[in-house]
């Protein structure tokens, strides 16, 4: 079971240490610097960081001793002429999303950005545009921006089973397959609706908010989505809407797969796309244990009154029994019971962008 957290802030990044079943805050790193995703590589051990300077742009950095020491690569550059539509070029905007590529030690790693471009780093830390996905005939006239000018590759999801098997979560375009390591791609939005599209059912033009899969059982697929929330059974062939119109899981940015059971997750829901804010300003985390078939609202520990706070769509995670979230007001949480009961581990932190579990 990993004892740490990698906590990424508007402020820098945090690191939590488990003992004792109690979580607590143990060191800091980029003090100052907007961090906005953290990653340990299962395969090695190695923590990665996307910084966003502002002004100097988006910066990489990797540490394989935890933290102590930390050396910087050159971050993902988009070919020169590469352009997002006829008179916009692509830069580098913003890294949102690390995944290794396979179950070798040094087989490299996909990194998701905006402006919508998948990205393969290799052994040498060498990062290279895919541009079969980047070329995909949608993309110049389907994909666009939501929340953020651009679209934008959040979300990598490898197959256990076959490296060459990979999923991507694009905000807006939607899901699309690899079968053949990246060489072609084709969509997965069968069953989701878009209701801000003139047609709702269109093949391009999803929002999923997160994608993620149950690493024991990866033909189960979730997504937190802008209309709401999707589990997929058979691989991403068709979505069913698992929302519940009655209660709290509906809208809502994060969603967290059990590890070893397909049929539970986690949500932290707001109350919709124009009011992102707490539903009835009360902080709930939200569970189904049936595939989505029903849902458990959580509030024990949680605050309960004049609650703004939202999960940004990386700030939510598990491993099970544990559960942790970091909310846009610099409050972090964690259960040690699958969401049941909470405990606050700290109100006073910057706005919180991503957790990791690390070793």
């Amino acid at each position: 079971m990993k004892k740490k957290v990698l906590v990424g802030t508007r402020k820098g990044m945090l690191v939590l240490d488990k003992n004792d079943d109690t979580w607590k805050i143990t060191s800091d790193h980029f003090m100052g610097i907007p961090v906005n995703m953290v990653f340990e590589d299962p395969r090695n051990g190695t923590w990665w960081v996307a910084l966003d300077h502002g002004h100097w742009g988006n910066k990489l950095h990797y540490s394989t001793d935890q933290g102590k020491h930390w050396e910087e690569i050159t971050a993902p550059q988009y070919p020169e002429g590469s352009m997002i539509k006829e008179d916009v070029s692509a830069n580098l905007r913003y890294i949102w999303a690390f995944s290794p590529t396979g179950n070798g030690s040094s087989d490299g790693l996909w990194i998701g950005t905006e402006p919508g471009g998948l990205f393969h780093l290799d052994g040498n830390n060498n990062a290279t545009l895919v541009e079969s996905l980047w070329n995909h005939p949608s993309r110049p006239e389907g994909w666009f921006g939501g929340g953020r000018d651009y679209a934008g590759i959040h979300s990598v999801v490898v197959d256990p089973r076959d490296a060459d098997h990979i999923y991507v979560g694009i905000s807006v375009a939607g899901v699309f397959e690899s079968k053949d390591g990246g060489q072609s791609w084709q969509p997965k939005n069968k069953g989701l609706r878009a209701d801000f599209l003139p047609d709702p059912h269109a093949e391009i033009g999803h929002d999923p908010h997160l994608l993620v899969c149950c690493p024991s059982d990866p033909d189960v697929l979730w997504q937190q989505n802008h209309c709401g929330i999707f589990r997929s059974g058979d691989g991403g062939n068709l979505w069913e809407d698992i929302s519940d119109p009655g209660g709290e899981a509906n809208f809502g940015f994060a969603i967290a797969a059990d590890p070893d059971n397909p049929l539970r997750a986690w949500v932290a829901p707001a109350i919709s796309d124009g009011m992102r804010v707490a539903v009835d300003k009360k902080l709930c985390i939200c569970r189904t244990d049936d595939g989505g078939k029903s849902w458990k609202t959580f509030r024990k520990g949680l605050p309960q009154a004049y609650c703004y706070d939202i999960v940004f769509r990386h700030a939510l995670i598990s491993n099970g029994e544990d559960v942790l979230f970091g909310t846009t007001t610099g409050n972090l949480f964690s259960s040690p019971d699958a969401g049941e009961s909470w405990n606050v581990l700290s109100n006073y932190l910057p706005m919180i962008y991503c957790l990791a579990f690390a070793r």
